[in-house]
């Protein structure tokens, strides 16, 4: 499934929303104006808004995987989080990933994500960065709302924290790597370009989904693989608008990476419970370059 049955200017005014505003009822407005009437505005909500019930590629009791909520000590005090691990026969590949959520904070896709690490043999750790603010709200309206009073820089110490989690609690041969999404691509690209001053608490490998870069004068720090999948550039214009000035200070400060754009892909393509920008072909390539990325640098 594609989003491209819903008319781009509305994909486009949902992306203003979802990351400048986070008013519903100015979107609302927006688009009864657009589409020619509040029924019809109203209509096209259900196919933008988050759908948690389709969230479940892996089951909440898939028999394959052992979950459980769990706090574990951050830079700002304790972390919210949400641990998955594979059951025997899956083979534990003796390595770790920290998810990092996009900004609605930890929810039922990103728990389905860390699922989806466990039954390819990783033990993938999903951290509520929220958690300093009360943790994930049940509205996503109001979660949106309180990334603003997030500090970055916080939020990367916490980053660094949750890898030494991982170094320290998982098999101490292993690697540890991070998939982060939209917010949480871009925090990946902070991490990777702040490595940390305390041992064991640096990534092995880092994929990015649609994240913001960091600021190019940090590029130079990069030492970690990086892997970059972005959405078309004419359609997701505000990142497509920063891609090639990090592209170029990737490569004069000679990162090991690799970016992939995928064309005809709105932002936040990978996510399947919002109907209307969710590109299952893109999603199905990037989730396959992701694995075979992991493989690769951490085994």
């Amino acid at each position: 499934m594609s989003g491209n049955k819903v008319d781009q200017r509305i994909i486009d005014l949902w992306d203003e929303y979802v990351h400048v505003h986070f008013d519903r009822r100015c979107f609302l407005n927006e688009a009864a104006r657009l589409l020619g009437g509040a029924g019809a505005a109203a209509a096209i909500f259900p196919l933008l808004a988050s759908d948690y019930a389709r969230a479940a590629i892996v089951a909440e009791d898939d028999p394959r995987v052992l979950t459980e909520r769990m706090t574990i000590l951050g830079a700002s005090g304790n972390l919210k989080s949400y641990h998955a691990q594979p059951k025997p026969p899956i083979r534990l590949r003796r390595a770790s990933v920290l998810v990092i959520h996009q900004n609605r904070g930890l929810n039922p896709h990103i728990e389905d994500i860390a699922r989806r690490l466990a039954i390819e043999g990783y033990v993938a750790l999903a951290v509520d960065f929220l958690s300093p603010l009360g943790g994930t709200p049940p509205d996503e309206e109001a979660a949106m709302k309180l990334f603003a009073q997030l500090d970055m820089a916080k939020v990367v110490a916490d980053a660094h924290a949750a890898i030494a989690y991982l170094r320290k609690n998982g098999d101490p041969n292993g690697k540890v790597g991070a998939v982060g999404f939209c917010w949480g691509g871009g925090v990946v690209n902070r991490v990777a370009a702040n490595p940390a001053p305390m041992r064991g608490a640096n990534l092995d490998a880092a994929v990015v989904y649609y994240g913001a870069p960091p600021p190019l004068e940090l590029v130079p720090k990069i030492k970690v693989p990086l892997l970059l999948n972005y959405a078309d550039p004419q359609r997701d214009t505000r990142l497509g608008a920063l891609l090639p000035a990090f592209e170029q200070a990737l490569d004069a400060a000679k990162v090991n990476y690799k970016l992939y754009i995928y064309d005809g892909a709105n932002h936040a393509f990978n996510d399947d419970t919002q109907e209307a920008r969710y590109d299952e072909a893109a999603a199905k390539l990037a989730w396959e370059r992701t694995l075979a990325f992991l493989k690769t640098y951490i085994g």
